[in-house]
């Protein structure tokens, strides 16, 4: 059993690797306007297009010593910690919701394009501040039917926390006219809350967004990384708030709504 197990982990482990390096690819290239379809990955410096045995996740950059074997460049580091980001995360999904795949094979398909799609929301975000629009409505529609699908009998409450805590984030987004929430926030929190059939998950993973963002702002302005008034992105924020609240939600509630 515990052989079998961590089979199952090494699989889900190189599954995820393999994923995380076409997320690599993809957020290098989509806010550059780069196509997908346009073949092979190319080194940044040399334009080389880098063959499929240089092109083996995380294994290739650590055989080169993270250089490219043309122009012996420095390769990126976002590449293998992209990869390695998403192969973690795909295994700790498995982890903690292994248990609720008796019966319903398709929740871990499920849960695991949901986490691609959110890492590269996050890295987009996090690098050139933008949250693509395509990503968001993607999992919007994906979680919408999957809720309209399983019949789900708090449906309408669960639209309705949603887009509620969307208004709350649109509010703050017009008080600050920007500069406090961007609009791309507010339809990533719409479809993402569609995730938590809980209330009080949904209220926890919104305080632990607004808190680790506060912690990390004020560590960074702290640094001279960031100044007052200089926009930081929240989207990274919400997202691995989301996670932390996906994982160890039942514990947070305990200390942030004891009294609920």
């Amino acid at each position: 059993m515990v052989i079998s197990f961590l089979g199952t982990l090494s699989l889900i482990f190189i599954f995820g690797l393999v994923i995380g390096s076409f997320i690599s690819a993809f957020t290098y290239r989509w806010p550059r306007d780069i196509s997908v379809q346009k073949g092979r990955s190319f080194c940044d410096n040399c334009n080389t297009k880098i063959s499929w045995y240089d092109n083996i996740p995380l294994l290739s950059f650590i055989l080169l010593g993270g250089k490219c074997r043309k122009c012996k460049n420095t390769i990126s580091s976002r590449y293998p910690l992209i990869e390695l980001l998403t192969a973690l995360l795909f295994v700790t999904v498995f982890t903690f919701k292994g248990q609720a795949l008796q019966g319903n094979w398709w929740i871990l398909p499920y849960l695991l394009v949901i986490t691609a799609a959110l890492v590269a929301i996050f890295v987009i975000d996090l690098e050139n501040k933008l949250i693509p629009d395509e990503a968001v409505f993607f999992i919007f529609i994906l979680a919408f039917l999957v809720l309209l699908v399983s019949s789900n009998p708090s449906f309408y409450l669960i639209l309705f926390s949603a887009f509620a805590a969307s208004t709350f984030f649109l509010l703050l987004n017009l008080i600050t006219k920007g500069r406090g929430m961007g609009l791309g926030d507010v339809k990533l929190v719409l479809a993402m809350a569609l995730f938590f059939i809980d209330l009080k998950m949904l209220l926890t993973w919104l305080f632990v967004s607004f808190i680790t963002g506060a912690v990390v702002g004020i560590f960074l302005i702290a640094i001279g990384k960031a100044k007052f008034g200089k926009q930081i992105p929240f989207g990274p924020f919400i997202i691995a708030s989301f996670f932390i609240t996906l994982f160890w939600g039942d514990l947070l509630v305990k200390y942030i709504l004891p009294y609920w």
